[in-house]
């Protein structure tokens, strides 16, 4: 089911175009009749057809200024405009041959357009009205003298205009329609995506609060059993204590790392928990997200010239957890002797950081499934598939877009653009 403001916003876009296309209308119906009358030498009723043409501009001046101040376009008003239209046209044909000129065939493309735009029963009440006005121009008519050949090239170029009105309306109304469902696709998609973070993060809250008494014990258990084994290292010469205490320091990081993953997935999409928008330099930013990468492969960092100075409105922390998150996966994917690439720049009120690796690329499908929550091509036990899901929930929440392009051989480039100012949060229309 379309919701509601999907159909008004659908029913603004095909009110728009139909202002469009009775603009074009009465220019065609003013240098037809001018035509008609100065070129071919037909004597048409010119005071009659000034004064229907003039109701149809007047008309659609009043219904341009109508829809700039109306936020909402409902079906039954574009009904009532597309039957003004058969009205007028009926009295433009009443005065200039009635059923026998041979523009009678714009009707049909009044009835074509309803089609299109409105629903069954305001199509067959249109349907209806037009032949009905038809009917009465048989019945009553003035007529219009044109010879066999007037009439025959009238009728070709009737049927050229109508034809013409018909297929323009039509390929642009439904291209626009398609790229409105596209924008509507995309909106849906970043609202799941929202309400799968919401549940992520409500879940990760809850096990981090569950599990930080245990992982709290067994790091201080572990630090204990550390301070003893150290104490007694130099009374055991055979090395085993040493062992053990690689052991107990392998615990200790590994707690330490199961701690620092549910921060992360329990801070919200990487936001931590009541941190606002604040001002902070891109050099500041990119220095902060570098700072504690591994050294190897190393993280060659450029910045354009005229983008030194400038400062983004952003959540600091999330931004840099999200940027550094992209570094370290260029990092795992790259050899350890080819640097991962850093460039950054500031065009147009945006900011676009591009992190280039060069490790061995991703295949199409991958590539496409690339940023799904828990979804990860390293080894077990290497990443839980969150780094770019969070990323990706960061950027979009600030207005910004992450772009994931890859090749097989030739390594993998993400992109983030992030907008300067501060800007509301993207949001499922």
């Amino acid at each position: 089911m379309i919701a509601p403001a999907a159909v008004f916003d659908r029913n603004r876009l095909n009110f728009s175009w139909l202002l469009r296309l009775r603009w074009s209308s009465i220019a065609g119906q003013i240098a037809t009749i001018l035509g008609v009358q100065w070129l071919v030498g037909v004597d048409v009723p010119g005071a009659a057809l000034a004064l229907v043409i003039g109701v149809e501009l007047a008309s659609n001046l009043a219904c341009a200024l109508w829809f700039r101040r109306q936020p909402e376009v409902h079906e039954w008003h574009l009904a009532a405009v597309m039957a003004l239209d058969v009205a007028l046209l009926t009295v433009l044909l009443y005065f200039t041959g009635g059923p026998f000129n041979p523009f009678s065939f714009l009707y049909l493309v009044q009835i074509a357009l309803a089609a299109v735009v409105l629903h069954a029963l305001w199509t067959w009440t249109l349907v209806a009205l037009s032949f009905s006005a038809f009917g009465t121009l048989l019945l009553d008519h003035r007529a219009l003298h044109l010879s066999q050949g007037q009439h025959e090239k009238g009728m070709w170029v009737a049927l050229g205009v109508a034809s013409a009105f018909i297929v323009h309306f039509l390929l642009r109304v439904t291209g626009d329609l398609a790229e409105r469902e596209r924008e509507l696709g995309l909106a849906r998609t970043t609202a799941a995506r929202q309400e799968r973070m919401a549940s992520l993060a409500t879940m990760a809250a809850g096990a981090a609060h569950e599990l930080a008494t245990p992982l709290g014990t067994i790091a201080l258990v572990a630090k204990e059993l550390e301070r003893q084994l150290q104490g007694a290292a130099p009374q055991s010469p055979d090395g085993q204590l040493d062992d053990q205490l690689d052991d107990i320091r392998l615990i200790r990081e590994q707690v330490a790392r199961c701690r620092l993953i549910l921060d992360q997935m329990a801070s919200g999409a990487g936001e931590s928990a009541g941190e606002g928008l604040e001002s902070l330099a891109l050099e500041e930013l990119l220095a902060r997200a570098t700072r504690n990468v591994r050294p190897a492969p190393a993280v060659e960092l450029r910045l354009a010239g005229d983008s030194a100075g400038t400062t983004l409105r952003i959540p600091p922390q999330a931004v840099e957890q999200a940027l550094r998150s992209v570094i370290t996966n260029a990092q795992d994917a790259s050899p350890p002797d080819r640097p991962v690439e850093l460039h950054a720049e500031q065009t147009g009120g945006v900011v676009r950081v591009r992190v280039r690796d060069r490790g061995r690329g991703m295949v199409p499908e991958v590539a496409a499934r690339a940023g799904e929550p828990f979804f990860t091509t390293k080894a077990p036990g290497s990443g839980m598939g969150l780094g770019l899901f969070l990323t990706r929930a960061v950027v979009e929440k600030l207005g910004g877009v992450l772009d994931i392009r890859s090749a097989v051989g030739v390594g993998t480039v993400v992109d983030l653009t992030l907008p300067t100012g501060e800007l509301p949060p993207v949001v499922g229309r």
